[in-house]
Formats: structure tokens, C-alpha cells, sequence
């Protein structure tokens, strides 16, 4: 997969102790006492090199899935196919091509606040810090859309009905807080994001389909035609 893609899930304050409680059995379970890692577990290699057991494996991979499809939370995230992304707006913006993590944030972020809205609720938001560059952008992008608004253009984006500024300010609660892997969420958002990222170019991804038959992922709250401007996001892809 040649793809950028930020994701995770929303989840209801008062459905975090419940999480916490299933990622701890799950991990006691394993007598694992370090974070689940999306790309250690696929590559089976550093803490996780123990998986190259294949009948271990693939217990282990059923018991995770079916942690992963039984989470309170829902599924969400943005997911640009590089090359397209490239290929659309390189000349449309020479000299000027966004980074993908400011289209897929302002994305994600906007889609997030809407559908917490839409419930009656505030959003806050958590990631896990990934570097001093990329997580002080990502910072800024947030104060950005609280200051200005959705930054699309209103030309092209007037079906999608973008946020303003005001309705930035009032469904998210104060600043981006950064946490590290050892938050058993962000550990679990980790896990969900690949198999959306892989739906992008295999739609019947086994573990993605089965995340949306449990009702798991945010287009399972939308029709078909809504989930273009509410669901999960697919950037530049040929099939979009």
C-alpha cells in the first residue's frame, strides 16, 4: 500500500473504563505487559517475533479480532493514496501541494466533530505523539480550523457542508492532548486504522469487513450516499 492515513475511533466517555478493562484482560490473557503494536503483530517480529508460531498466531489474531469487533467505539479515519494525491493536485497547486497530514487531519477532525455533534456530545481529542515536527503540526492544524474554519474551498466543497470556525470552537473541547503508546486507546486505535487503510484497496479486507458487520465503523451510521461527505474517507484512489 503506497497510502497516508490518520484514523482511530470515537468512544463515549463513559465507555472508557470498560475498554480499559477488556484491553487488560486480553493483554493478561497473552501475559503480555507491553503495548499492542499494529506493525510489530502484522510483521511478527520484535516483542511480538513469539507469533512466528503459526497455531499461536493464529489464535492470538482471532482473540484480537474479536476484541477489536467488540469495542464500544466506532472506526474512523482519513486515507489519501499517495500517488493519486500527487498526480490530482500537482498541478493544480504547483509549488503549493499540501502535506497530506493537514488534508487528512482538517478530514478527519471535521468528520469526527460532526458526528459527535450530531449525538448531542463535545469532542476531545487524544493522539499518540509520533515526533516534535509532526505532532506540533498537528497542533497548529487544529488551532487553524478553530481560527478559520474547514480550509477547502468552498467551490468544491459546498456538498460536504464544512464546518466553520464557530462550529470548531464549539464542539471541540480545547487543545490536540498527547499521549504515548502505553494508553491502552491509543494502542486499540492503532489496530483498527490498518485494516481501513487496506480497504482502500482491497474492500473485502477480512478484518474490515467484519469490523463493519459488527457495526463498528462510522459509514455503518450513514446510507451509502451520506457516507461520502460523513463516513470514512478515501483521498485519490481510483475507485473514488
Amino acid at each position: 500500500m503506497d497510502c497516508f492515513g490518520l484514523g482511530g475511533f470515537l468512544l463515549k466517555e463513559e465507555d472508557i473504563p470498560s475498554l480499559k478493562t477488556a484491553h487488560e484482560r486480553f493483554c493478561n490473557s497473552w501475559n503480555i505487559n507491553y503495548p499492542l503494536h499494529s506493525s510489530s503483530i502484522r510483521g511478527k517480529r520484535g516483542r511480538f517475533s513469539w507469533l512466528r508460531s503459526m497455531e499461536r498466531a493464529d489464535q492470538f489474531l482471532s482473540e484480537l479480532e474479536h476484541l477489536l469487533v467488540s469495542l464500544p467505539g466506532i472506526a474512523i479515519a482519513c486515507v489519501i493514496h499517495r500517488p493519486g494525491y500527487v498526480s490530482r493536485y500537482r498541478e493544480m497547486y504547483p509549488g503549493q501541494l499540501w502535506f497530506m497530514c493537514k488534508t487528512a487531519f482538517s478530514i478527519l477532525v471535521e468528520r469526527s466533530a460532526k458526528f459527535s455533534d450530531g449525538q448531542g456530545r463535545k469532542l476531545e481529542i487524544v493522539f499518540e505523539g509520533t515526533g516534535k515536527k509532526e505532532d506540533r503540526n498537528l497542533k497548529h492544524y487544529l488551532k487553524e480550523l478553530k481560527r478559520n474554519g474547514s480550509p477547502f474551498s468552498t467551490q468544491t466543497s459546498h456538498g460536504y457542508t464544512p464546518l466553520v470556525a464557530d462550529d470548531f470552537r464549539r464542539i471541540i473541547l480545547g487543545e490536540l492532548h498527547q499521549k504515548t503508546k502505553e494508553v491502552p486507546m491509543l494502542q486499540l486505535a492503532d489496530l483498527l486504522l490498518y485494516p481501513m487503510a487496506k480497504a482502500g484497496y482491497e474492500p473485502s479486507y477480512g478484518p474490515f469487513v467484519r469490523l463493519k458487520e459488527a457495526g463498528r465503523l462510522i459509514d455503518c451510521y450513514f446510507t451509502a450516499e451520506e457516507c461520502s461527505s460523513r463516513g470514512i474517507k478515501y483521498s485519490c484512489f481510483e475507485r473514488s
